[in-house]
């Protein structure tokens, strides 16, 4: 966790933008913007469906909100937290922009956090660590080195040689990576299921967060479970994380394996502080679901760190709030409106959280 530690050091921020799109977060002008390529290329040849080809266009709406938002908050923000399921919606293409966000983010210097939620049997948690370990084989790993140098001298030409390299090169980039500094799992099925991910982690100097208690309404249903020793299911939970990281804690004080605790049980969060000293949290639902700066103060340690609070809609739908947008904007004017308010919005979080974690330390 030292990497994410640093990186929040350096902003003086400890939050991290969700960058979870949506239709109903994108402007009117991306959308007509899909809808016309569409039409667009059906006209000039293209033998796609109308669907698949939206589907491509649309996807690519996702990757232009996003580096716009990027672009606006990396220079105040440490990290980024994509949620998959946003982009798997989208079928492959979705998919794809998810692996170019990830890769735009962390190519700007942000540290990207995969909310991927990932969690199964031994063997498939294996395959599922590779968004951490990258690719289960490589081309290296089975080809002599110099048909690897060859292979790369060729791309190099081949890029080289396409018109508007810059815009089309990143497509060549792709393939064997997701770009995620770490990921968020689901720990249901136990330390068999989540072995496959720690080991993945230090071994390739990557991070975990497990859901221990979370900011959704119903999760009492579970996790506020009485046990036959009187605690609860989620401080089980936590006491499994806490022992499931104790090999790779790192000069900070924490290790690889962080904790998923919502804003919106402070009282649990104060007390699972207490109980996981090692454990860094990653903490949603402030904001839009209702969690305070004041409610999540009592989630950091006694030096102000061991967390980090994500905002989402707070942030990338801020533009629906500003009062110079309007549905006449082109397509630039828009995108500035959404960079702007996102920009507007991250100030005001960090120094929302600022503010309460130096009262919450007097």
């Amino acid at each position: 966790m030292d990497r994410l530690i640093d990186a929040i050091s350096a902003a003086d921020n400890p939050s991290v933008v969700g960058l979870d799109p949506k239709p109903a977060l994108l402007p009117k002008q991306l959308i007509d913007n899909a809808r016309e390529a569409t039409i667009s290329e059906s006209e000039m040849g293209n033998p796609m469906g109308a669907e698949a080809a939206w589907s491509i266009n649309f996807a690519a709406m996702y990757l232009k909100f996003n580096t716009a938002i990027i672009d606006a908050v990396k220079d105040i923000v440490p990290a980024v937290k994509p949620q998959i399921a946003m982009y798997e919606a989208l079928g492959e293409a979705g998919l794809w922009m998810y692996a170019r966000t990830c890769k735009y983010a962390q190519d700007n210097g942000l540290y990207v956090l995969g909310d991927i939620k990932r969690g199964d049997i031994g063997s498939t948690a294996e395959a599922y660590a590779h968004h951490l370990s990258g690719f289960p084989l490589k081309f290296s790993d089975v080809a002599d080195p110099d048909e690897v140098e060859n292979v790369e001298r060729n791309a190099e030409a081949n890029a080289a040689g396409i018109d508007d390299a810059e815009e089309n090169g990143d497509e060549f980039q792709f393939g064997s990576e997701w770009y995620e500094d770490a990921v968020t799992v689901n720990p249901y099925l136990g330390t068999d299921g989540i072995t496959p991910f720690v080991d993945a982690a230090a071994t390739h100097d990557k991070d975990i967060f497990i859901l221990v208690r979370t900011s959704n309404p119903s999760s009492s249903e579970i996790q506020e479970l009485e046990l036959a020793n009187g605690g609860r299911v989620y401080e089980h939970v936590a006491d499994l994380v806490e022992g499931w990281g104790a090999n790779t804690i790192g000069s900070h004080g924490y290790s690889r394996t962080g904790a998923v605790v919502g804003a919106t049980h402070p009282e649990e969060g104060a007390r699972l502080r207490e109980r996981m000293p090692h454990t860094f949290f990653l903490v949603p639902g402030y904001g839009a679901q209702g969690g305070t700066a004041a409610d999540v103060a009592r989630m950091f340690d006694a030096n102000g760190s061991g967390a980090i609070v994500n905002s989402s809609r707070g942030i990338i739908g801020a533009w629906k709030k500003n009062p110079d947008y309007n549905e006449d904007l082109n397509i630039d004017d828009a995108l500035a409106i959404v960079a702007q308010s996102a920009r507007t919005a991250a100030l005001a979080m960090r120094e929302d959280l600022n503010s309460a974690l130096k009262e919450a330390r007097r």
